[in-house]
């Protein structure tokens, strides 16, 4: 499975992030609009990310609910017609919940920096350092630690759990 270590923040405005992010070597840019469907799985979580072209990726992940940098493991499976996968995993295992979101994508060496406006949730930053196999968790860490004090981010405002997690428990703006 593929590694990264994973930071989500919650933000009040977003501006001051992007003019953070304005004074850093960022590249590769683009926004999205993304529907993640969540279903229930005995571990981890199993979501199906649908994009606006009707493709999307199935995504299996397993990191621990703890606020602060931490380690995910995950693999994806694209696909080229998302519907007809959201049918029948919502039929064989069932709708959890469902996630709306739009996400401006920026990278930074091996992170990726997602700055998410979230139906229902509001606006976070998420990071995720992107672990080569010889790369080392404490390392990850370190980044991702170094690039939240860098845009400010306090540990006050760090989350843990998915985003599915924040609505289910009611954490709404």
């Amino acid at each position: 499975m593929a590694r990264n270590i994973e930071v989500k923040a919650r933000i009040d405005g977003l501006s001051d992030v992007r003019a953070g992010l304005a004074a850093l070597p960022c590249h590769g840019e683009h926004h999205l609009c993304q529907t993640d469907t969540f279903f229930h799985v005995v571990r981890g979580r199993l979501k199906l990310r649908q994009f606006a072209d009707g493709t999307g990726e199935l995504i299996f992940y397993e990191r621990p609910d703890e606020a602060g940098p931490k380690l995910s493991q995950y693999g994806r499976i694209p696909c080229h017609d998302a519907v007809p996968l959201l049918r029948a995993l919502s039929t064989a295992v069932g709708v959890r919940g469902v996630i709306r979101k739009r996400r401006q994508v920026v990278l930074i060496g091996n992170t990726r920096i997602h700055l998410d406006e979230v139906e229902g949730l509001g606006s976070f930053l998420e990071l995720e350092v992107v672990l080569r196999d010889s790369d080392t968790v404490a390392a990850g860490q370190r980044t991702a630690a170094e690039l939240l004090q860098i845009l400010g981010i306090p540990e006050s405002q760090l989350v843990s759990g998915a985003y599915l997690d924040l609505l289910e428990q009611g954490q709404v703006p």
